[in-house]
């Protein structure tokens, strides 16, 4: 199922099945901001992360003594959610413990997304809430993957990605199999640009750590046209792409990370993005403006 919301400036399309923005159409102009989902490339618009972001170390979470195994990033892309509410500016969906979750995740829980319109930025905020009875840790990103280029008229050699303020972005090493193994490095030294060429993804993201920065964004360099997130309040700053020539950038905001190569399968002993007592919740939310 799909849903639409509309104003002066932009015209959003969520879809139920993972809670994903499928299109973001920028008026003025036409043009399509979200990656198309092609299967034969990457078949996805913009995936919410849940219960864990990246892979858990043997793909197992051992939970109130059971043996659970888990996909990269989670279940929560890979349902239907469902409708709760819509107003003109605001549409809220939710994906709520039931017998396919309960299969792979052990925890009773209320995973609410409210997508909201505000001006040419688009908020979507995301609420866990902890209906068990024991404790709930859990993880929980962002994945939008953003289309490149914006027009016939320019390649991907035409954008890059620029933060807000200088950066030495020092990144968590997840190679080769996407779990932490103690290594880092730098993406670059008190840079403002990266360019975004053949190379940028040809050995996967770039996990960045704790960035000063208020955005960070794809902008298209002879025009500025862009693409920009608002990453403050969030610790970790994945960009990534398919190897090769880029059709999309993601930028991916995270409040928890991938398990370590050698790390325990017990869930309650992974890093979580919050521990949530019964009857507890919690929000974040990824803000992202699409400038003319």
């Amino acid at each position: 199922m799909e849903y639409f919301l509309e104003n002066d400036y932009l015209k959003v399309t969520v879809t139920t099945f993972g809670a994903q923005v499928k299109s973001v159409i920028r008026k003025c102009d036409g043009v399509e901001h979200m990656w198309k989902a092609d299967k034969n490339v990457w078949g996805y618009h913009a995936p919410v992360l849940f219960p864990h972001c990246g892979k858990v170390t043997d793909g197992i979470i051992e939970a109130k003594g059971s043996k659970y195994k888990s996909a990269q990033h989670g279940f929560a892309r890979l349902l239907e959610h469902t409708f709760v509410d819509q107003s003109a500016d605001t549409l809220v969906l939710e994906l709520c413990a039931n017998e396919k979750t309960m299969k792979v995740f052990p925890y009773d829980f209320r995973l609410v997304s409210t997508f909201t319109l505000e001006g040419s930025t688009l908020h979507h905020t995301l609420t866990v809430e902890n209906l068990d009875e024991s404790n709930l840790p859990f993880g929980i990103g962002y994945h939008p993957a953003f289309a490149i280029p914006f027009d016939d008229r320019h390649t991907f050699t035409d954008y890059e990605i620029r933060f807000s303020e200088p950066e030495s972005p020092l990144c968590v090493n997840c190679r080769p199999y996407g779990l932490l193994h103690g290594n880092l490095y730098y993406l670059g030294s008190n840079i403002r640009e990266i360019p975004i060429d053949e190379k940028l993804f040809a050995n996967d993201s770039h996990c960045m750590v704790n960035l000063r920065s208020q955005t960070i964004g794809i902008y298209e360099k002879d025009t500025g046209r862009a693409v920009v997130c608002d990453i403050a309040d969030f610790p970790y700053t994945l960009i990534w792409s398919k190897p090769g020539q880029p059709q999309f950038v993601c930028i991916e905001p995270w409040h928890s990370l991938p398990s370590a190569e050698n790390g325990s399968t017990q869930w309650e002993k992974k890093p979580a993005a919050a521990i949530l007592a019964p009857g507890e919740e919690w929000s974040c939310t990824l803000s992202t403006e699409f400038v003319r």
